[in-house]
C-alpha cells in the first residue's frame, strides 16, 4: 500500500516554511503524493473550520513542484465551481508541464454557501456546472483547439496549448461520498475519493453503491483512493463511528489491512480534525504525527517503502 500526506496550507502556523517542511518529510520519508487542499474566499462559514492564512493550492502547487523531485502533486479537493473552467484547465496543464507529469486533480463540487456568495457563483447547480467543466477541462487537455456550447460556459476556436505532459490529460479524483459523487467519478473521473470514512462504511455502504451504480452505467469501477483521518491514541476507540484511521496502533494497521483487503493500493492521510479547536496552531505536532506513523505503524510491518 501507497501513501500521501494532506498538507496543511492553512492556519495561524502556515508559511513558506511550514510547506517546506511538508515537502522535505514526504520525499525524504518516501510517501507517494502529497495534496493541498482549497478555499478562495474566507468567508465566515469557511472560517469556523480552516483558520487564515489559507495559501491558493494551484500557486502552492506550482511551489512544490519546483521544491520536489519525486513525490505526486494533487489537490484534496479543488472545488470545481469556483473558477472559471479554462482557467482551471490551463493552470492544471502549466503545473503538469513544470511538475515532469506528476499532477492530478482532486475535486469536488463545494459546501460553504457564504464563499459562493462572496465569488458571485451560484451555490444551486453546482454539480451540475461541475459535470460540465470536467468535460470541457478534458478537452482542453486533448486538443489544441476548443469550440464548446454548455449550459454555463460557450465559446469558439479557443487554443489551449501547452498541453499537459500527461498524455490523455491529467487524471481526475473525484471527492464525496454520495450517490450522486459516485456516479461522477465513474462517469468523468479517474478515482473516487471518499473523505474521511467511517469504519465500516466503505464495506457497508460505499463500495457496494460503487459497484450497483458502475454496473448500471455499463462501466468498470474506477480505483478507490480514501483520504482517512490520522489519529494515533495510546489505547482503543471503541467509537463504532470512529473515522478510519483513529484509534491506536493496532487499529490503525487493522483498518489498513482492511482497506488492502478491498484492493485498495492507495491512502491519503489527513492529520486535521477540524472539530478540535486550534488544530491547526502548530504545524510541528501534525509532522511528528507523520513521524509516529512511519515509525510505529509501516516500520513494524516491514514495508519496503509507503
Amino acid at each position: 500500500m501507497r501513501f500521501g500526506l494532506n498538507l496543511l496550507n492553512f492556519g495561524p502556523d502556515a508559511s513558506p516554511r511550514s510547506i517546506d517542511s511538508w515537502a522535505r518529510l514526504a520525499e525524504e520519508a518516501g510517501f507517494s503524493f502529497l495534496t493541498i487542499s482549497d478555499h478562495v474566499v474566507i468567508t465566515p462559514d469557511v472560517f469556523a473550520e480552516y483558520q487564515t492564512p489559507f495559501y491558493d493550492p494551484l500557486v502552492t502547487l506550482g511551489y512544490l513542484a519546483a521544491a520536489t523531485d519525486r513525490v505526486r502533486l494533487g489537490t484534496s479537493v479543488l472545488i470545481l465551481p469556483y473558477r472559471h473552467p479554462l482557467a482551471i484547465a490551463r493552470a492544471a496543464a502549466n503545473l503538469d508541464q513544470l511538475s515532469g507529469g506528476r499532477l492530478f486533480l482532486g475535486i469536488g463540487v463545494g459546501w460553504a454557501r457564504e464563499e459562493f456568495e462572496a465569488l458571485g457563483v451560484p451555490f444551486a447547480g453546482r454539480g451540475r456546472r461541475s459535470d460540465e467543466y470536467l468535460d470541457l477541462m478534458r478537452r482542453c487537455w486533448t486538443e489544441e483547439e476548443v469550440s464548446f456550447g454548455g449550459e454555463s460556459r460557450s465559446f469558439e476556436h479557443v487554443h489551449t496549448g501547452p498541453l499537459p505532459a500527461q498524455p490523455g490529460g491529467i487524471p481526475i479524483w473525484v471527492g464525496g461520498s454520495s450517490e450522486v459523487a459516485i456516479g461522477r467519478a465513474i462517469e468523468r473521473g479517474d478515482v473516487w475519493h471518499p473523505l474521511r470514512p467511517i469504519a465500516g462504511w466503505l464495506e457497508s455502504v460505499g463500495l457496494p453503491t460503487l459497484s450497483r451504480v458502475a454496473a448500471a452505467a455499463g462501466r468498470p469501477p474506477p480505483p478507490v483512493v480514501p483520504r482517512i483521518l490520522l489519529d494515533i491514541r495510546s489505547a482503543p476507540v471503541g467509537d463504532p463511528g470512529r473515522p478510519l484511521g483513529r484509534g491506536n496502533a493496532e487499529q490503525i494497521r487493522a483498518d489498513l489491512d482492511q482497506l488492502a483487503g478491498f484492493g485498495i493500493e492507495e491512502v491519503l492521510l489527513d492529520t486535521y480534525d477540524e472539530t478540535i479547536p486550534g488544530a491547526a496552531e502548530n504545524q510541528g505536532d501534525h509532522l511528528r504525527l507523520i513521524e509516529r506513523f512511519v515509525g510505529e505503524i509501516v516500520d513494524p510491518r516491514a514495508a519496503a517503502a509507503i
